[in-house]
Parts: structure tokens; sequence; C-alpha cells
């Protein structure tokens, strides 16, 4: 009260120390600022400018901010006792606003067991389970213990204890049920200043009380001690100096109006204020408003293996996490002569129940690449371990709700395992909880579908190497060169020559002939495509021009042709439906999914690319659910979908799957992301550092290469990584080839069909020339015949002669003995000539 205030003051105190309430916190600084005495207090910090008030507590809020922002939280409670103040409440509200936080405050000064009863069932309907408690001790410790009646101390529940006694509380309960409780310590005992004072303390507790059962003393009375020595520092400064600081003269007036500050009092201020010096609570200094300044928080985590340092908080630095074993290059000793739970998960090839497990026990019950790979790096490190199957058969990840974590992941978080060797895909979210060693497997996001049946050779397949455009072009450009060798040949008078002539006729008779009519140019073009040539050539320059550029045009079909047509022939190609994620993304017939929970699932969760953005608004939405529990699951599904459902899957498993019988399923398009696997160890777990080193050592040994292409090809049940041998890729076989046996058959069958036309053509010519013909000469008319049958040319003004093709004339003219005998007709009795015989 005022009036005791006044009367500490009359007797003639330097320095008042005590504590205050937020009743009386602005009375007393009111009446230490007027009177010019120092009030120094081990309360909980006040915002006020007043320079006589020594504030030995260290201010919370900033590092409050920094823990909350450390751990990402965006949605939490906050329980205060309005007792302490609302400046700590206050920063917190003002940061929320800045960065868009859900906070539910809840001000717990009156309530009742009924009233925590009903304020958990709340948050529990609220899906509430990141709190902040800010309370003072006993408070706090009544808050807890709620907490623990009301079961809210499980997995999935984070508290953050807005005190700065972090070890002043009892938390065994929290350790067996495994909630997460995160506090601040002042006092470290382990520094060299606080246990020399310890043990001080305790050897003067020891001498002056009988009993046995010595405590540390709590924050607040390490607080206290500070506060003593404060003054004690300063009242030693001033008699160094030789200030006088009596009360005679100028020694105020508490009652009189307005009051009358005593005048040595801002010496007292001063001095106080340039304290320095290593107490209890580390570093204690003041700044020029009397707060704490330089002083660090250290920052406490309650986990499955006791109370743990898991940073440092302080005004330059922020909070800074505490440096794993590691980065401090620790040894191998402490992880020695100790069994570790290693987690793994049931999953082909890198975890699998050998076929006669039964009649094994612990390790030896399982085989695959991670159980190699386990042994491997127990053989480097040193230490003993059982194997144990997660029990959810998941990897890890956080319930939106719960924030609970499950699989692998949780059994490390939550202390039931030591380390996970296991296909554990390191990503962002699982690293802020666990720690991975360097990857030992890199990988990415695949899409696996069901292997199309491969498609048969058409008949016509040799027709393949090239487009159909270009086939018609060639059609067209045959033509083309033909009619032009044609036109070229007629017009160019180098193209024409003489015939040759028989003995004894006249040559002023010769006609000009020309050898490339349209069909011997048709002729001479099929021939230089097909590169056989015929009997005939151009002999002016613009024939051979065009001759020569037909030559080269096909030269080059030609070449081309024959280089494709192998691969075309020997290959036998599948027709994907998807061949990326592209294609998934754009079509709606093939659904796609990913594991449940996993990695894979995250990243199309999270992901800013359009593309994938679109994917995962089809997969939450699709119906029935896309998602599937295990890896197996979704292989099955794939297999039965006839085609119609994709599964997304890291490209190890896929590979891996790709090579296990029916042999049905492939992985189609590129990798969508890279990412690697990696051996996970709990925050701070002294194995991080030796496991790290042994997978670098694996890996530059070429070990992990070894043991994938064991477990993943050399146990291939459907041929190696580049399948299909050289006998196979260069065998044809006869559907191949059929189109051009079909041609073959074809062209005889054609070129029989005409003969016969030709023949019966002929014949019937020739029946209608001979039945005129009357009796001659045996003698004679084999001579006829047989000078008919010989090659003759003659010219184009012949009696009796027809026109040859393109132009030649050409003559069947008979021996002159033959013309002149007459005939008569059976009809008519008339004399025809030998010539028509």
């Amino acid at each position: 009260s005022p009036y005791r205030v006044c009367s500490q003051f009359s007797k003639g105190v330097y320095a008042i120390f005590g504590f205050y309430e937020r009743r009386t916190v602005n009375m007393l600084t009111s009446f230490c600022g007027a009177l010019h005495v120092c009030f120094i207090t081990p309360s909980f910090p006040v915002d006020t400018s007043n320079q006589f008030v020594l504030q030995l507590r260290p201010e919370l809020q900033d590092a409050l901010i920094s823990i909350i922002d450390h751990y990402k939280w965006q949605k939490f409670v906050y329980i205060y006792d309005a007792d302490r103040g609302l400046s700590v409440l206050q920063k917190v509200l003002d940061t929320a606003a800045e960065k868009n936080w859900q906070v539910t405050a809840v001000n717990i000064l009156t309530t009742t067991e009924e009233g925590y009863r009903m304020l958990f069932q709340d948050l529990e309907k609220k899906k509430e389970r990141l709190v902040v408690v800010d309370c003072e001790s006993e408070r706090l410790n009544a808050i807890l213990g709620q907490i623990i009646k009301l079961e809210k101390n499980g997995i999935g529940y984070h508290y953050i204890l807005a005190n700065l006694g972090f070890m002043d509380i009892d938390l065994n309960k929290f350790k067996e049920s495994g909630a997460n409780v995160t506090g601040f310590q002042l006092v470290n005992y382990t520094d060299t200043v606080p246990a020399k004072i310890m043990q001080q303390w305790k050897s003067s507790d020891a001498r002056d009380h009988t009993r046995v059962d010595w405590k540390r003393p709590k924050y607040t009375s390490a607080l206290t001690y500070d506060g003593v020595k404060v003054m004690a520092e300063a009242f030693q400064s001033l008699r160094r100096q030789r200030i006088d600081i009596s009360r005679r003269g100028n020694a105020g007036d508490c009652l009189a109006n307005p009051a009358v500050p005593w005048g040595q009092g801002i010496d007292i201020q001063r001095a106080l204020q340039q304290v320095r010096f290593e107490g209890l609570t580390g570093n204690v200094q003041f700044n020029e408003k009397g707060r704490r300044t330089n002083y660090t928080l250290h920052v406490i985590e309650m986990k499955h293996d006791g109370i743990r340092k898991i940073g440092y908080w302080n005004e330059d630095d922020k909070f800074v996490p505490a440096a794993t074993d590691a980065q401090a290059g620790g040894d191998n000793s402490s992880v020695q002569n100790r069994t570790y739970i290693v987690t793994t998960i049931l999953e082909d090839p890198y975890v699998m129940l050998k076929k006669n497990a039964n009649q094994f026990e612990g390790n030896d019950r399982y085989e695959g690449y991670c159980v190699e790979l386990a042994a491997e790096i127990a053989k480097h490190v040193g230490y003993s371990y059982r194997l144990e199957i997660v029990s959810d058969g998941k990897y890890g990840a956080r319930d939106p709700d719960t924030k609970a974590w499950n699989g692998m992941v949780g059994e490390l978080v939550y202390g039931r395992a030591d380390v996970a060797v296991a296909p554990l895909t390191i990503t962002l979210v699982r690293e802020e909880v666990i720690d991975f060693s360097k990857p030992f497997m890199s990988l990415g996001i695949s899409i696996m579908i069901k292997k199309p049946q491969k498609s048969k050779p058409g008949v016509f397949s040799f027709l393949d190497p090239l487009a159909y455009e270009i086939w018609m072009c060639i059609v067209f450009a045959y033509i083309g060169v033909s009619v032009v060798l044609f036109l070229v040949s007629r017009f160019s008078p180098y193209e024409w020559h003489s015939e040759e002539f028989e003995e004894g006729r006249d040559q002023t008779t010769s006609d000009q002939a020309n050898e490339f009519g349209i069909f011997n140019s048709l002729w001479f073009s099929l021939g230089a495509f097909m590169q056989q040539g015929c009997d005939i050539s151009p002999r002016s320059l613009s024939g051979r021009i065009v001759g020569g550029v037909w030559w080269f045009f096909t030269l080059i079909i030609i070449s081309s042709y024959t280089a494709n047509l192998a691969a075309f022939l020997t290959v036998e190609r599948m027709v994907s439906p998807i061949e990326s994620a592209e294609d998934l993304a754009k079509q709606t017939e093939i659904a796609y999914g990913t594991l449940e929970a996993g990695s894979t699932k995250e990243f199309f969760r999270r992901s800013k690319i359009a593309v994938f953005e679109k994917m995962w608004t089809y997969m939450k939405s699709a119906e029935p659910s896309v998602f599937v529990r295990t890896t197996e699951e979704g292989m099955i599904r794939v297999r039965k979908s006839k085609g119609k459902y994709a599964y997304l899957l890291e490209s190890t498993m896929n590979e891996y799957i790709e090579q296990r019988k029916p042999c049905d399923t492939m992985k189609v398009g590129g990798n969508l992301d890279s990412k690697g696997y990696g051996i996970a160890t709990p925050k701070g777990s002294a194995l991080r550092g030796p496991v790290n080193l042994a997978v670098l050592k694996l890996s530059e040994q070429g070990v992990l290469d070894k043991l994938k292409s064991k477990w993943w090809y050399d146990k291939g049940e459907c041929g190696s990584k580049d399948s299909g041998s050289k006998d196979k890729t260069s065998a044809l076989s006869l559907s191949n080839v059929a189109g051009v046996f079909y041609i073959l058959i074809g062209g005889l069958g054609l070129a029989m069909l005409v003969a016969l036309i030709e023949f019966c053509y002929k014949s019937r010519s020739e029946s209608k020339r001979m039945k005129g013909f009357c009796l001659i000469p045996q003698q004679s008319i084999n001579e006829a015949i047989r000078t008919s049958t010989l090659p003759r040319n003659s010219g184009a003004g012949a009696s009796g002669s027809g026109s040859g093709e393109n132009g030649r004339v050409v003559s069947h003219d008979f021996p002159k003995s033959m013309q002149s005998i007459p005939c008569m007709s059976h009809s008519s009795g008339m004399p025809l000539g030998a010539t028509g015989l």
C-alpha cells in the first residue's frame, strides 16, 4: 500500500526489493519514480519508462514468437493468466495479425476444475492440439495436472510453456504419454558460475539443516539471489567512488504535495543500472530503461528419452538450434554397446520376409536391400540393432486435424525407435521433426501403367520406314519424271536417230526413230528407282540431266529407306496411351492416384505447378477414391484395371515392379521431381553423425550401387535392364515381310494373266487373218513364217506397213517370192497377196 511505501522511505531505505501484482504495479512504479527510490523486482516484466524500476526477469515475448515460428504453428490456443499482465499476449496477437495466425486466447484466472474440463473438451471438438500456456509455475502445475487428468497429454499434443522455469515443473506424466512439451530455462545449472554457487548453497544447507532431501532452487529464487547481488555490487561501486548517499540534507518527503524526491536517489539508480556480472541467471545487465539485456534463454524440450536442450535464444541471434552430434564432431563411442531399435516397413525389394521365415529368429527373418543396408551401416558404426516392422504400415505423415505423426516418422518422433532404415523420402516437413542422413538412393515420382500389347506388324510394314505422304510424293515424282523425260526426248533433236538398214534397201527411204516413248520412259524411271537399270538410256544432254537428277533422288530415298528399314522390321513397338504427366492431366478416361499417406501425395498437395495442381484437384475429388493404402494395392489395381488406372510412385519401386512377373507393368515418361531416400534418426540423436558418415563411405565404395543392381536386376524376372537380346532383335518373322511375298505372288499372277490375255488376243487376230488362207506350197509357207518372225525395220511409207510403238515404223514384209504367189479366197475366189499371211 502507499502507506507502507512511505513508511519504508521514511526509515531511510536506499532501495526497495520486492514483488508486485497486476493491481499494485502501477502504484509502486509511480511512487518510486516520484521519490527517486529504486525498486528491484524479480516479478513479471512490465512495459514502463520509469528508470527507477529494475526488472530482473528477462522479457519472454520475442523468444516465444521465435519458437512458434520455429515450429511453424499457424493455428493454436493461448492460455494465459491475467495476473501476470498482458504484455506477452499483446505481442503474440500483434504478430498473429502480421502473419495470419489463428490464435484462440483463453483467460484462466478464475477457472475451476470443471472449467478446465469444459475448456479442453471444447478444444478437442475444434481439433486444437497446439497450446501455449502463459502462467506462473504454481498455476502452471495445476493446469498440467488437469491436462493429465483429462488425458490430453497423448501423441499429437504439443504444449509450449511460456515460463522461464522449465526444469521446475514435473513433466514425468508427459514423458510417459508421448505429448511434446517445449519451454524455456533461464538458469543453466551446468554452467561454471551456477554450478559453483549451487555447490556453495548445498553445502550451506547441509550445515544449517540436517535433512538430506536438498532441491535445486527455482528460477524465481535465482532471480532473487541475483537481485540481492545487484544491490551489493552497486553499493560497493558507490563506496569505491566515495559518493555520499547518506539521507542527510535533501532526504525527500513522501507526504509532501507534491512529493519531494531524494537527492541522491539518481546516483543509486545509475550505480544499479551499471552493474554487470555473471550470476545464477546468466549475464546480469540492464539497459537505460531498467530491463534485462544481453541475456540468453535455453530452449528445452521434453522427448521420449527425457529433457534435452534443443537450442537457445538471445536478442542478437534469436533462436539458434542446438548443434547435433554430427555437427559437434562426436565419435562413435557413445553409440556402441547398446541395442538400437531400427524401424522399417515391409516393401519389396527393400524389406521382405524370407519364404522360410518361421525357421529363423530376429533379423534373420528378413531379406532385401534395406536389410543388407542396415547390416552394413551397423558394421561401420559399430552398434547392435533389432529390426522392427512399423505397426501401421505407413511411411509417415502428419494428420492435418490432430497434428500427430504416423508411420515410421511417428515411431522416431515419439521415441519408439532409434533409426529408420527404409525407402523414406527426405522432405521438408519430415526434416523439421527428425534428422536425415545423406541420400542413399536418388529417385523421383514416376508413372506406372499396364504394359500395352505389342503391336503386331502389318502386312505392309515394310512401308513404315517412310511416311505415307512420302510414298505418295515418290509416286508423283516417278510419273512426273517419266513424262518430263518423254517430252524432253521428243523435243531434243539429239534423241532421234536412224535405224539400221537391210542390205539392198534404199537408204533414202529410212526414218528417224526415238526410243523414249511414254512406256519406255516409265520403264526407264522404274528401273532407275529400283536400281536395276534397263537396255536403253538417254542420248541427249537434256535427257541425261533428267536421268541424273532422278538417279540422285533415288539414291537418297533408297538409302534413307534402307537405314530405317531394319529398326521398323526388327523392333516390336508398343503404343502407350500415356507418355507424360501432361497426358494424364488433360484426360479423364484413365484414373490415376498415389499412396494414401506418403511424400508423393504431399508433393501434389503442395505443388504450385499448374499441371500438378490440376492433377491434385482431380485426385482429391475422384470417386471412387484413387488413393491406395499400400504400393502392392496400387500395383494390383494397375494390373486389374485393363489400362484404365495409372499409379504414381517413386521411380525405384516402379523399376522394380517392372522387373517382376507377370511383367505387365511399365514406367512411362520421365520423373516428375528429384529427391532421395535417407536414413532417419530422432532430432539430436547421437547416431546421426556416424550413420551419415557410414552412408557416404558405402556410396564411395560402390556398395550402394551393387546392392541396387543385386535386388533390382540380378534377381529380376523379366530379363535384364536392357531387355531383349541381339538374336531376338535381329530375327525377322514371316509377318514382318509377308507383304513382300504378297507383292511377289501378285506380280507373278498378274504376269501370267497378262500373258494369257496377250496370247488370246493374238490368237484371235491371227485366226481372223487366216480365214482367207489358201493352199500354198509348204516350203514357201515355212519360209514366209520364218522370215516374219525375224525383226526387220522398214520405212514409214512401205506398202502394208503398220505403225510401231512411239512412232517407230515396223513393216512385216515377206520375201518377194512369197508375195508373188496368187491365192484364191475360199469364199470369193479372189486373188490375195501373201502379205496377209
